[in-house]
């Protein structure tokens, strides 16, 4: 029998959040400043869930010890910060959702390996309120490790088994699953072209955010 759930919990970049625009326009920004002409945004948006280093090692076929790595993702992730949320939105479907979440009276919140440097002033560009907020500051161990579910738990009070977790990565449902929450992948985020999400082993799949709505609504 499904435990009921008092909270949602998503990733942030490519799960509930679209920044993909962000780091397309900065990544590249900064293959015009080193001389070199754009790369197709589509193998850009599939990378954004791995983070800066993937995206330089995209951007420039660098790998992290090799000369120059370093002060090119310093770089990136200046631009990037001086174009904080300037074309990201959350996705489509989202706000129907967040509005589900409270009319129900269910909490939600945000666990990302992004670091809150850059989390909450993105969060605050885009007046968007959580009940919590979990980055890499706030934890010894960041996902896949539970971590980050059992704080998010202690500070929405209450069990990590009753909160669904929604990720766009193996990393997210792994986080989720070691904690024994219900967890979601978002089959609509930025997944490598070399996934597979049915492995991730999620207890549910969506192609669309607005799918979440049914699929919370089995655990009341």
């Amino acid at each position: 029998m499904k435990k009921p759930i008092k909270a949602v919990v998503f990733d942030l970049d490519g799960t509930f959040l679209d920044t993909a625009p962000d780091f397309v326009y900065v990544l590249n920004k900064l293959r015009e400043e080193e001389g070199l002409p754009p790369l197709d945004s589509t193998a850009i948006r599939n990378t954004v869930s791995h983070g800066a280093r993937a995206l330089v090692t995209l951007g420039f076929q660098l790998a992290e010890d090799d000369e120059g790595f370093e002060p090119l993702r310093l770089r990136l992730l200046d631009l990037y910060a001086e174009h904080l949320a300037v074309s990201s939105a959350p996705f489509d479907g989202i706000a129907d959702l967040l509005t589900f979440l409270q009319d129900n009276q269910l909490a939600w919140g945000i666990a990302t390996n992004k670091p809150e440097l850059y989390t909450t002033p993105l969060l605050a560009a885009l007046k968007l309120t959580p009940d919590c907020v979990i980055c890499p500051d706030h934890v010894e161990q960041s996902k896949p490790h539970p971590e980050s579910m059992y704080l998010a738990a202690e500070l929405l009070k209450c069990q990590a088994n009753e909160i669904i977790y929604v990720g766009d990565h193996a990393r997210d449902i792994e986080c989720g699953r070691q904690a024994g929450c219900p967890t979601i992948a978002a089959a609509y985020g930025y997944i490598s072209h070399d996934d597979n999400i049915d492995d991730w082993q999620a207890d549910h799949r969506v192609e669309h955010a607005r799918e979440i709505i049914p699929i919370v609504k089995g655990y009341l």
